[in-house]
């Protein structure tokens, strides 16, 4: 599947209110469930010495699927296409590689 076939295909999910005028509500889901992804983490850290088995990682695939689902709607809110949005983001990466800058900090390096 490609960006633009899930961020179609994931928009007809979309029921939350003002659908189509609110990057608000989706914002908000995509600190949520980035959250998810924290906790499940934390939690084989905490219960299981670090010591990730298929079924966390089932878990954590499925929260990074909700992720990318909320990703996908801020992107369509703000009439961004989710393609357009990694390749910008691979773009960025490979020039800050290239110019020996991955690390360190500030957006604009």
């Amino acid at each position: 599947m490609t960006f633009e076939e899930y961020q179609h295909k994931s928009r007809k999910t979309a029921l939350y209110p003002n659908s189509g005028s609110n990057y608000i509500y989706p914002t908000l889901g995509l600190a949520d469930e980035a959250g998810e992804v924290v906790g499940k983490v934390k939690k084989v850290i905490r219960d299981h010495g670090g010591v990730m088995n298929d079924g966390h990682k089932e878990e954590i695939a499925k929260e990074l699927g909700d992720v990318l689902w909320y990703v996908s709607q801020i992107a369509t809110e703000l009439n961004l296409s989710l393609k357009a949005v990694a390749v910008g983001n691979i773009e960025k990466l490979y020039s800050r590689l290239e110019r020996g800058v991955l690390g360190g900090s500030g957006d604009n390096r």
